[in-house]
Formats: structure tokens, sequence, C-alpha cells
């Protein structure tokens, strides 16, 4: 039904229901009041059934619809109750066209009334288009290329540039006034609103460019120590970023923290594929010595380590013989160390191990020697990423080392304990035992 025919109809209603309550009776002095009674009763019957029927007729169809399409953009719209909006905007335009037909005997009520049906209008619209971009927002999470995306963000910039559209139209609206002369009033107060929208300025400029920039998606483990951070990214919103750490707890950020302050993003870690052990065995420096031919012989039973004893032993023959080195001094020419066998022992057991990456840098080295002995390092990378994979092939590794140290006639560095001291055989503590003790620690003896 076109409005100009809702119009007409109304003025036809009108009048026969004010000559009907004057065939009633109704004295003329109050035949106008219950007159504008009546309609608006009839009005609100009306509006009441079309909204209803409208309602009932947009949702059966939409749903019977999005039963037999093949996206799932209709069954969003359906939950976000876009199509109840839309439903509610129809008696809202008929409720503004009738208005003037129910008030004809008061015509200075038209205009606030008529301005309060066209505010309501206006919010009907916003109300169905926040719907409609909560579905988009909704089905663009289905899709592969907008998983990590920051896609609340973007909603609530098109809610705040539409909820601006629709302050200065009902601006206009209710003053009468060109939307023009509210921009410029703004312009005016620019400073004040800077000031006042300072934090949503600055979470809309981080958002552009977190996302411009992909510094951060959704589902990223950061790390903000600042903040006590630590954990996978569950949204990016245009003011906060929220955090879950991993002991279950929630962190909530500025957006625009993401841009002025520093932090680790340990996306580019999953992606390589690769996550990194760097991690150090002490050795005891009084431990480490050269090898005797007997030890030698004993340790070509090593599997790892027979071909490379073999191969370094006629290396060494070759150059101690060209050399002309004297053999019954141990320091003369070159001779194989417990330390050093150790140390090609774990570059070949880790080369073969399952969980190891082969693709990057493996590294057994000395660090500098400490007061807590010789750190043998390992610097590699394990083929799995995932936290419980990565800590038990780490674990597996170092007690696989930890054990076999001895075998080398090796041992592994720790500070003497309560323990140690009393299987010294010192029954008490005297200022004589006490110094022999020392004497003892600073010789290397325990």
């Amino acid at each position: 039904m076109e409005l100009h025919t809702i119009a007409d109809s109304s003025k036809t209603i009108y009048r026969r229901t004010y000559e009907l309550l004057v065939n009633w009776g109704v004295p003329a002095a109050q035949v106008n009041w219950v007159n504008l009674c009546v309609l608006i009763v009839l009005s609100l019957i009306a509006l009441c059934v079309v909204g209803f029927i409208v309602r009932k007729l947009l949702l059966n169809l939409m749903i019977s619809f999005a039963k037999k399409s093949v996206t799932k953009f209709d069954d969003y719209l359906v939950a976000n109750k876009a199509m109840t909006y839309a439903a509610r905007l129809v008696p809202l335009i008929m409720a503004a066209q009738l208005m003037p037909t129910v008030f004809s005997d008061f015509p200075a009520w038209i205009p606030p009334v008529g301005k309060f049906l066209d505010v309501l209008v206006v919010l009907g619209w916003v109300w169905l288009f926040r719907a409609v971009f909560r579905s988009v927002r909704d089905f663009l999470r289905t899709k592969k290329g907008f998983e990590d995306k920051p896609l609340d963000s973007y909603l609530q910039v098109a809610n705040i540039f539409m909820f601006f559209v629709a302050g200065i139209i009902i601006f206009s609206m209710i003053t009468g006034q060109s939307p023009w002369a509210f921009i410029g009033a703004l312009g005016a107060a620019s400073a004040i609103l800077l000031l006042v929208f300072k934090d949503m300025i600055m979470g809309f400029v981080a958002s552009i460019q977190v996302s411009t920039n992909d510094m951060v998606r959704v589902g990223d483990w950061i790390e903000m120590p600042k903040y006590n951070a630590d954990g996978d990214v569950l949204e990016i919103n245009l003011n906060t970023v929220k955090i879950r750490n991993w002991d279950k707890t929630i962190t909530t950020v500025p957006t625009h923290y993401l841009v002025t302050d520093s932090f680790k993003n340990w996306r580019g870690m999953h992606s390589a594929g690769g996550r990194r052990i760097k991690r150090s065995i002490s050795l005891k420096i009084s431990s480490i010595r050269y090898l005797e031919q007997s030890e030698i012989d004993e340790l070509k039973r090593v599997q790892l380590l027979t071909d490379y004893i073999r191969e370094r032993q006629t290396e060494i023959d070759r150059y101690n013989a060209e050399s002309g080195a004297d053999s019954s001094m141990p320091v003369n020419g070159r001779k194989m160390t417990n330390a050093g066998l150790y140390r090609q022992y774990i570059n070949r057991y880790t080369e073969q191990h399952p969980l190891i990456h082969k693709g990057y840098t493996m590294v057994v080295r000395q660090l500098q020697p400490t007061e807590f002995g010789l750190p043998i390092e390992l610097y590699m990378y394990t083929s799995n990423t995932k936290w419980a994979i990565y800590e038990n092939a780490m674990a597996d590794i170092f007690d696989h080392l930890l054990a076999s140290v001895k075998y080398f006639g090796l041992e592994v560095f720790e500070v003497p304990a309560s323990d140690d001291i009393r299987q010294l055989g010192f029954g008490r503590s005297t200022p004589a035992n006490e110094k022999r003790v020392g004497v003892q620690i600073r010789q290397g003896e325990m």
C-alpha cells in the first residue's frame, strides 16, 4: 500500500469518526478531544496489527530462504534480528504518515510529534544497520582470510561513524537547521572533542596500524611484561586488547599500547615450525683430562662415536708423527679429551634425535668457564612448537646426556650441599674441621 493512499484513507476515517461522534450526541466542545482519542486508539491497533503481520511475514520468508540457501549470511541476519528491526520500521513510517491526520484539530501538536516520530525512524534505521554490521562480522569470521583480523575494531568504527551521522540527522530534525551548521559547531569545539575522545581516537589509529602492519592477530601468543600479560590474544577491539594468560586470567591492555610500547609476538616461532633450545650442562673443570688409549678403546664401543674416534685418532697420529711430538709428555702434540668426545657425542646424539629440526642451526659449544664449571651449551630447535612436546623433548635429551656423562669420566658441577659436607666424616663442626673443608673445596676435592 502506497503512503499517499494511507494518508487519503486516514482522512476519510477522520471525517467518518467525527461525523459518527456528532451523530452520537457528543457535545461540540468535547468532540475534537474524543475524536483524537478514538483516532489514536485506532491508529495504535492498526500499527500493531501491521507490525505483527510484517514481522511474521519477513521472518518466515527469511527463515525459509535461509534453510534453502547455501550461504550462511542470511542465517546470521536472522540470528542478529535484522528482520525484526526491519519490520519495526514499517509501523514507524506509517505512524509518521498518519500523524498529521490524527492531529488535524490540533495543528500545534503536529511539529513536535512529527519530530519525535522522525527521530524514532532514524533510530530504527540505526538498529537495523547495527544488526546488518554484526551479521557481516559474524559471516567474515567464518572465512579463513579473516580469522585473525580485528573485525570487532572494524565493527566499532562503523558503528561510531553511523551514530555520528545519525546524531547529525537528529540534530537537524530537532533544531530545523542545516546539518552543516552542526558540523561547523563541531569544528569550533574540536579541541574539546579531541580531549574527550582522546582514547577513542588513539585506539582507532592504533587499530588501523596494528591491522595494516599485521603486528598482532587474534590467536597470537604475545608477551608484555610491563603489564604482566603473557598469553593468547582473545579480542582486538577499538579501545582494548584482551589477552588470556597461561594461568587463565584475562589481562586487558589499551590498543594503542601495542604501538607505543614494546611486546614480543611468538607467531614467528609457530609459523617457522621450530622452537629454540638454549640450555647448558656445566662440567666440573677438574674432571676434564686427556684420555688414555684404554679409555679411547672403551669409548669406541659407543656406536655414535665409533667412526669419529677412528678418523680422529688417524688424524692425530699423523699430525704427531709429522710434528715429531714427544709422547712421553701428555701436553706434547694433540690428544683426545673426555670433554671433546662428550661434546661430539652430544652433536651426534641430537642430530639423530627425531624431534630436533634438521633445517635450523644446530650448535653444541663451550661457553666462558666460570666458578660454576665449564658450560656445554646446546643451541638448536625442536621440530614441534607445542609447549608440552617441546618441554618433553628437551627433558628427554638432557636426561640422557646427564646420565651418560659419567661414561666419559666427567662430572657435572653442582654446589656442595650440607650432605656433601657431612660425608667428609667430620662428626662435629670445629674451627679446624671447617678450615680443612674450606681447603678441600678450594682444591676441587668435592
